[in-house]
């Protein structure tokens, strides 16, 4: 919110916020936000009427609105939660920002570094908070992996890795998915290249392969990442959905760290193992689960309940959210950069976020061909 909105609203009054798109996973951002204390959903905004209806009475919301424009003139809102896919986010956060309102918009922020960078100054310029709902770094998991290795449990990290390796049919539930000519380094890799990220600290060179090997998709559905992380950690981070394991760990993310004084693994079922010369200490860090928890995604609805508290926690506070847009950007650099590399066969070095924008990407379909 701007700082004018944060002085109006009264001391301890929620924060009130309104979803812009109510689809297939909207509905996770609704059920989180009915159980964040210090923040309301007052309206819904969605293009399909028959979703858009049923998005408000499902969830008791009865100010509905067909397009951003009249929602935003219409409502006094300290934020909006940006739910839509990829294509209309630059309008949406721009729409956002000339009306003072703060922004939460889901992944993938932008499909271009230059919309990207348009986003995060529109932002910056009107002075409200921009985050991206990068949501995987903050499954209860991943966040105990990242503690113990900021903690110093094996020493200084010099190698790790990040995996999520599935066969689940992601297709029914979004099946433009299957249309896209970009699919796993930008609708997953995204994820697991910024819990890489996370875990390790920014990136000055990588390289990457990806492949199609199903047929009926037009994207990739491999890929695999070498790092060359600027804290001098070199990691390799793999994703694939055509990996048919005899236990499907969807949305399990493995994660492999060496250090110099010992080894963290995340193993699936989420049991975290840290072993060091003084021993090994086994713990299972498992997803919290909610009355409307479903499986298999309850690690990812946990970690959509936490990045919302977190943004609002920012947004009281008065911070940067750790997933600004601007930390974004760098997350963005490298699906960027990934199809980069497996088209020209090279390993890309890494220049700042606003080189990185003016530079053209060429599409993925280029490099499967």
């Amino acid at each position: 919110m701007s700082e004018a909105n944060r002085s109006e609203r009264k001391q301890g009054a929620p924060l009130k916020g309104a979803l812009i798109g109510c689809g297939f996973f909207a509905r996770n951002h609704l059920h989180a936000w009915q159980g964040i204390e210090g923040a309301e959903i007052v309206a819904l905004c969605d293009a399909d009427e028959e979703r858009l209806q049923a998005a408000g009475r499902d969830f008791g919301i009865a100010r509905l609105y067909g397009d951003a424009v009249t929602l935003l003139d219409s409502e006094r809102l300290d934020f909006v939660d940006i739910a839509t896919t990829a294509p209309s986010h630059r309008a949406l956060v721009e729409l956002a920002a000339s009306a003072g309102v703060a922004a939460i918009c889901q992944k993938p922020f932008a499909l271009s570094m230059a919309d990207a960078l348009a986003m995060v100054h529109a932002c910056e310029h009107a002075g409200v908070p921009l985050m991206v709902h990068e949501n995987f770094r903050w499954q209860a998991a991943i966040r105990a992996a990242g503690q113990a290795l900021r903690e110093g449990r094996i020493g200084r990290p010099f190698w790790g890795r990040v995996s999520f390796r599935s066969a689940f049919d992601v297709f029914s539930g979004q099946p433009y998915l299957a249309r896209n000519e970009r699919f796993i380094v930008e609708d997953l890799g995204i994820h697991v290249l910024d819990i890489a990220r996370f875990l390790f600290g920014d990136v000055a060179r990588l390289s990457a392969t990806i492949a199609r090997v199903n047929p009926q998709i037009a994207g990739e559905d491999v890929a695999t990442m070498l790092l060359s992380h600027v804290s001098g950690v070199t990691s390799v981070v793999d994703c694939s959905y055509a990996s048919r394991l005899p236990h499907e760990l969807f949305p399990q993310t493995l994660i492999e760290v060496d250090g110099a004084e010992g080894t963290l693994r995340l193993f699936a079922d989420y049991r975290l193992q840290i072993h060091t010369r003084s021993g090994t200490h086994d713990e299972i860090a498992m997803p919290q689960s909610f009355p409307w928890s479903c499986a298999p995604w309850e690690a990812i609805q946990e970690s959509v309940a936490a990045i919302q508290t977190h943004w609002v926690a920012s947004l009281n506070g008065g911070v940067e959210p750790a997933t600004s847009g601007r930390d974004n950007l760098k997350t963005l650099q490298l699906v960027e950069a990934t199809y980069e590399s497996a088209r020209r066969g090279e390993t890309t070095v890494l220049p700042s976020p606003e080189l990185a924008a003016g530079q053209s990407a060429e599409s993925a379909g280029e490099a499967l061909r």
